[in-house]
């Protein structure tokens, strides 16, 4: 057997030396049967795989959900069917709009990705530290995510693009009250809540369905930073909560988070005062509140970054029997975009990486052939269905729920039964504490400072609709008065 820290090229052959390329004399030239140089150089170019359009900067780590409460009257999904039964998993967290390189204490949204490796197959709960998001049709998502990015011409962050978007879409100031918060600072990915944000469906063994939303709540309490510590750290240690949270695992600190979700039984859904599929609005826990589903701990991390963590694929069209979607028009674009991105960035067989593959479950499907089909590629069975023979067959166990559907096909905007501003207007004035609400102040003034006069009227008119106090306090900051009209009106 071959000494397992011998150094080879990718067909196992030996190296006997690595520190001097073949050449013709000691000055050479090099020559191009210098089969083991080529190699190198060659893998060393192809490196890199294209960066995560969002979600590029990242951490992850293995562990296992435990159920803590029966759930069982409200789905049949096989990973939740028993208290104490344990499912292993993987999750990665991220920030959102920075690149590779950013730091991690940028005021940015953080991605909670959960992948849960069950026997009916993968399933993925793909979401945010917010309960909400920027927009609620994804026809705006990419033209939101440029604004967020670099200027085409000058290939820096611009405020004028960042407050002239948002300005002119008052849906998002839930999620902006929410993000220049001191929640958009979170101290590490260890001290932050999970939210899935969308609806979605939990169907029971009768076959009745019941929206839902998920809670990861830290166990660890929830800490934050101001502005001003976010800044130095990320100028001291921009990788602060990628270091936190392997240093707390590789130290035997396993982090873990509560998992609750909020019930809605389908009537309520088609007379309640909002939209319940509106990734906008949060359900008050007044009307639904939590009930505990298990227990998250991370007590793994990887062992290569790029294998696991980088080439971690996660989809909210990663669905298993007894959960299923919902009506919600961010989530039904997200069923697309996540797969579409994979088959970009790693290939059409992204599934069988190692970290992606559904190990509890293994996939078994028609779908052959194409780059990196590395595991057996379905063998001798047939890759067609139905068949008399020894190819895998549907099963009589439907996996959806029979909704109905209605109403004209056209491009509509939801309902405003409940106005954009109302949550907003209560998260300032009724959630935070003086404290926060400063800090929130303070932290607009600083970034849509950097923004035109027009746009910072524009957004402080929006600001004045979510409560009157809100929209005064930042245009005194900047300087200006609440305008009395606007294009956002």
């Amino acid at each position: 057997m071959p000494d397992k820290k011998r150094l080879t090229t990718a067909n196992g052959a030996p190296v006997d030396n690595n520190q001097n390329s073949l050449t013709s004399g000691k000055r050479g030239p090099v020559l191009m049967q210098d089969f083991h140089l080529l190699e190198k150089l060659a893998h060393f170019d192809r490196e890199r795989i294209p960066e995560r359009v969002v979600h590029a900067k990242g951490a992850g780590a293995y562990g296992y959900f435990e159920v803590t409460n029966d759930v069982t009257k409200y789905t049949k999904a096989a990973f939740l069917s028993k208290v104490g039964k344990k499912t292993d998993l993987f999750v990665r967290f991220s920030t959102v709009g920075g690149e590779k390189g950013s730091a991690d204490t940028e005021r940015d949204p953080r991605g909670f990705a959960v992948k849960l490796y069950t026997e009916d197959g993968n399933y993925d709960i793909v979401g945010n530290n917010t309960p909400v998001f920027f927009i609620r049709d994804p026809l705006k998502f990419p033209d939101f995510i440029h604004t967020q990015k670099r200027n085409p011409q000058t290939n820096t962050k611009d405020a004028n693009m960042f407050w002239d978007f948002l300005s002119l879409v008052p849906e998002s100031v839930h999620q902006v009250t929410i993000l220049f918060s001191d929640r958009g600072t979170p101290d590490g990915y260890r001290h932050m809540n999970g939210y899935g944000s969308h609806t979605f469906m939990w169907v029971n063994a009768a076959g009745k369905g019941h929206w839902i939303k998920y809670h990861f709540k830290t166990d660890q309490g929830n800490k934050t930073m101001t502005r001003q510590q976010a800044g130095k750290l990320a100028g001291e240690d921009p990788d602060y909560a990628t270091r936190d949270l392997f240093n707390a695992i590789q130290d035997g600190h396993y982090p873990s988070w509560t998992l609750k979700v909020q019930v809605m039984p389908f009537e309520d859904a088609e007379k309640y005062r909002f939209d319940p599929f509106d990734v906008t609005k949060v359900w008050p826990h007044a009307d639904y509140p939590l009930i505990e589903v298990g227990k998250m701990v991370l007590n793994r991390n990887p062992e290569n970054y790029v294998a696991e963590v980088e080439q971690a694929a996660f989809s909210p069209g990663n669905i298993v029997p007894g959960i299923d979607f919902s009506p919600d028009k961010m989530l039904q674009g997200r069923i697309f975009s996540y797969g579409d991105t994979h088959r970009h960035r790693l290939g059409g067989n992204y599934q069988q990486i190692p970290v992606n593959y559904a190990k509890a479950s293994p996939p078994q499907n028609n779908q052959r052939d194409g780059f990196m089909a590395v595991l057996g590629n379905g063998g001798s069975a047939a890759n067609y269905e139905p068949n008399s023979v020894n190819g895998p067959k549907q099963t009589d166990d439907p996996n959806s729920y029979p909704l109905p559907l209605q109403g004209v096909v056209a491009r509509t905007e939801y309902g405003h039964e409940n106005s954009d501003f109302e949550q907003a207007g209560a998260l300032f004035s009724k959630v935070m504490t003086d404290e926060e609400r400063d800090h929130l102040v303070g932290n607009i003034v600083a970034h849509l400072g950097n923004a035109k006069r027009e746009l910072q009227e524009r957004q402080v008119a929006i600001f004045a609709k979510a409560h009157p106090d809100y929209g005064r306090r930042v245009a005194e900051g900047l300087g200006i008065a609440v305008p009395k009209s606007t294009m956002a009106d």
